[in-house]
């Protein structure tokens, strides 16, 4: 802690004083060298000085004090709040007969009391996002039982109404900048008829990555009812149920809670994509179906059952388990991602509905890998399904018609014409085919069911059979891609907006016989009428960086949660100057530059050089000679970032794309981690790509985000970069109850922003702190911390705020 007070006081209070004062302690201050500290922070003589902060008894507990200062809240914290309003406590008289047992017996006439409380509570300096949860007398409130208005504390704030009725009118304080809350006959019984103590969980965001925030990726994408704006219970016995979809006491459902606070968190939030999750059972193309699973067979709900594309729990095939427990929730029900459209249109956010492939392949599942494995390896990327055997490998058809015809299995043959839109259910009448062509159009039927969207993705990250040829330059992943858009195109209409999310190796260029041979297979697609856009689901990597100073990244920035260095790296490094070509060259920092010998273009390899690939004509070759142009009209669509993310991961920017997950093969920490949690470098990492591509955040460079040939759009659309990713399941619910969701242990280190996105990196805080006492800070303290919360209790000079 005294390596980060004096860094704070070092950078900032230089600043404002404008130059030295007092010792230098630059040795201490390390990043901050060359500023200086006032002299009265640090205080040699008399034995040094002692600094109190907040103690918990004075934040947590209720209390009415006149004159007591009103704290400020950063992040989030537990306030205890002053009372500020309230009414004497009204009682209520119960009158209730009762006739006798026998025969002539008086009736017994009970008069019981109920007692309420009417107050106001003040909590903290506002605007504060929202209060989470509330606790009386040590134990959580129900909020959906009890009357509480939050008033956010904003500078034109209306007086409650309750304080207005009960006060005269005119003249009733609207108690501006405060944030508080206003019980309204708040039933006492539970409490001794008495006023509980109430403690307030208050989320207070300074600015920073939330507010860059205009798009998210909505999940699990697999769970069967946790998309569900309305109750749903699970029957346990004759009399029992337990809640399917409301896990928390701060709103009626899951989703509600969650997508309120992700809208307070983010108020430049502009459209949500929709992930909702079918089964792959197979790496081998032509083995492979796609179809919906549920996590249990014999489930009995109320409030509305489980039903997708005509099956029922009956009929559906169940996750496989693991350890006793389904290794995914199901598939979303129907029912719940139509309302859940609607949930989100009304919320005044636009919808991009995103039909996705998991992989249900269990350990010890016997299978023949294209791969060349005993088996096929368990939980696998869908990114791995391919032909069989695989391209390269013996035998492989890669090349061939028969390579043709394994894709064009896993695609299938269904038609718009098979389905049919029922009031808010999908209709299917065609063959028996559980296939990619049967779960894209089912969504966009119940696209349609829902009322539209305002875009869809018709399939992501399916490199492996993209890259898949039935002969030479032929691939017919992409011939197959092109006619399911123009198939969506006619049950969506042209309101819609259509893309397919590519994975990052998989957008551009398809290298073979070692650079001789150059295609580029999802041209065609990018190119086709139907598609309005190039989606990129965009993981490379970003840094490299290793413990210690003596690896080659040291030299380029200040530590590894350098926002600036890793920008700089969106378009420098890895995938862009140099690769490694084998993991010994790797772990010895062997770089081998990217070039293109006589044809001059390295970018057709670099996997990160998104303005020229954008930019240039797509030229292919064979043999070595330049062969032609694709169908590729240079800056002709806007790119969509269908997701963008990092795992909150020590050194998660040297491999964006890995993630936690004991049961999948794919489990991985990124190169060199620890594997160590480090919410700062997620944070730092999204705000380095945000504002790589946004124009409207500080950071961005001309250049970064170019314009398209008639000035009409930009390259990368900022409206459609989707942050990986926000959750349904509400924070602190989800992670905490591993009873109830077995990934909750993966959100230490993974992707998550639910449940982080609150937080404070230590820079925003001090600039927060510093803005709050008229004192302007650069954009970069060089100070690495992250922090859950923080309060200040009492008036304090810009120089205690800091201590």
């Amino acid at each position: 802690m005294a390596t980060i007070l004096l860094q704070v006081a070092g950078t900032t209070l230089g600043a404002m004083v404008g130059g030295p004062v007092g010792a230098a302690i630059g040795q201490a201050i390390g990043a901050a060298a060359g500023s200086a500290i006032d002299a009265s922070l640090i205080q040699r003589a008399g034995g040094g000085r002692t600094v109190e902060g907040p103690r918990l008894k004075d934040l947590d507990v209720l209390a009415s004090t006149e004159g007591a200062p009103i704290p400020r809240v950063y992040g989030r914290a537990r306030v205890g709040g002053q009372v500020i309003w309230a009414t004497p406590i009204e009682e209520e008289t119960r009158v209730s007969r009762e006739r006798g047992r026998t025969k002539g017996a008086p009736r017994t006439t009970r008069v019981d009391y109920a007692y309420h409380a009417n107050l106001a509570v003040g909590l903290c300096e506002g605007p504060i996002a929202f209060v989470r949860r509330v606790w009386a007398d040590g134990r959580e409130l129900d909020l959906s039982l009890v009357e509480m208005r939050v008033h956010r504390g904003s500078e034109d704030q209306a007086p409650d109404p309750l304080i207005v009725a009960r006060g005269g009118g005119e003249g009733t304080p609207a108690y501006r900048g405060l944030a508080y809350v206003v019980f309204e006959r708040l039933p006492l019984a539970d409490f001794g008829n008495r006023i509980p103590q109430l403690a307030f969980e208050v989320v207070r965001p300074v600015a920073g990555l939330a507010a860059m925030i205009r798009a998210v990726c909505l999940i699990p994408g697999a769970s069967e009812f946790a998309y569900a704006p309305h109750e749903i219970v699970r029957v346990t016995g004759p009399v029992g149920t337990v809640p399917e979809n409301r896990h928390q006491l701060f709103a009626a459902a899951d989703i509600h809670a969650s997508l309120d606070a992700l809208q307070a968190l983010c108020p430049n939030l502009e459209r949500v994509s929709v992930v909702a999750s079918w089964f792959g059972d197979d790496l081998r193309a032509g083995a492979c179906t796609i179809a919906p699973r549920t996590e249990a067979a014999d489930r009995a709900t109320i409030g509305g059952g489980w039903s997708v594309a005509g099956l029922t729990r009956a009929t559906a095939r169940v996750v496989s388990p693991v350890d006793g427990r389904p290794a995914y929730g199901g598939t979303p029900a129907d029912e719940s991602v139509v309302r859940l459209i609607r949930e989100l249109k009304e919320r005044g956010l636009a919808v991009t509905l995103y039909p996705f492939v998991m992989m249900d392949v269990p350990a010890g599942n016997g299978m023949p890998d294209p791969g060349g494995l005993a088996e096929q390896p368990p939980f696998p990327w869908r990114g791995r399904i391919t032909c069989h055997p695989a391209p390269g490998r013996p035998g492989s058809p890669d090349g061939t018609a028969a390579a043709g015809a394994q894709v064009a299995a896993l695609f299938g043959t269904c038609g718009p014409g098979d389905f049919a839109v029922i009031g808010e259910g999908v209709l299917y009448g065609g063959p028996p085919d559980w296939s990619l062509r049967r779960l894209v159009l089912h969504y966009a039927h119940l696209a349609i069911a829902a009322g539209g969207v305002d875009a869809f993705v018709i399939g992501s990250e399916l490199v492996g059979v993209t890259r898949v040829r039935s002969g030479p330059g032929a691939y017919p992943a992409a011939a197959q891609l092109c006619a399911l858009a123009a198939d969506a195109r006619a049950v969506l209409g042209a309101g819609t907006r259509i893309t397919y999310a590519a994975d990052w190796t998989e957008y551009g260029a398809h290298e073979l016989d070692g650079g001789a041979e150059l295609r580029f297979p999802l041209d065609p697609l990018w190119a086709h009428p139907a598609v309005d856009a190039v989606g990129i689901d965009y993981y490379p990597p970003i840094s490299d960086w290793r413990d210690g100073t003596g690896h080659l990244d040291a030299a380029e920035a200040r530590g590894p949660h350098d926002t600036a260095y890793l920008r700089r790296r969106l378009a420098s490094g890895e995938g862009f100057e140099w690769f490694y070509a084998t993991p010994a060259d790797r772990a010895a920092q062997i770089r081998t530059p990217i070039a293109d010998g006589a044809h001059g273009k390295p970018w057709v390899f670099r996997v990160k050089d998104l303005v020229s690939w954008w930019s240039e004509p797509h030229v292919e070759r064979m043999g070595g000679v330049e062969i032609g142009a694709t169908a590729w009209a240079p800056r002709s669509k806007p790119i969509w970032l269908t997701e963008i993310g990092v795992p909150a991961v020590d050194k998660g920017p040297n491999g964006p794309n890995v993630f936690p997950d004991p049961k999948s093969s794919e489990s991985a920490r990124p190169p060199h981690s620890s594997g160590a949690r480090d919410d700062l470098v997620q944070a730092r990492a999204l705000e380095a790509v945000l504002s790589r591509f946004d124009p409207a955040l500080p950071g961005h460079a001309p250049g970064m985000n170019p314009w398209s040939a008639d000035g009409a759009r930009r390259m990368v659309d900022p409206s459609h970069v989707y942050v990986w990713a926000w959750d349904a399941r509400p924070y602190p619910a989800f992670p905490d109850l591993a009873g109830v969701w077995s990934d909750g242990a993966n959100w230490d280190t993974g992707h998550w922003i639910t449940g982080r996105l609150e937080g404070l990196p230590l820079d925003r805080l001090v600039a927060a702190v510093l803005a709050e006492h008229g004192v302007t800070a650069s954009l970069d303290l060089a100070l690495d911390g992250f922090l859950d919360g923080a309060v200040i209790d009492r008036p304090v000079s810009a120089c205690g705020a800091l201590e």
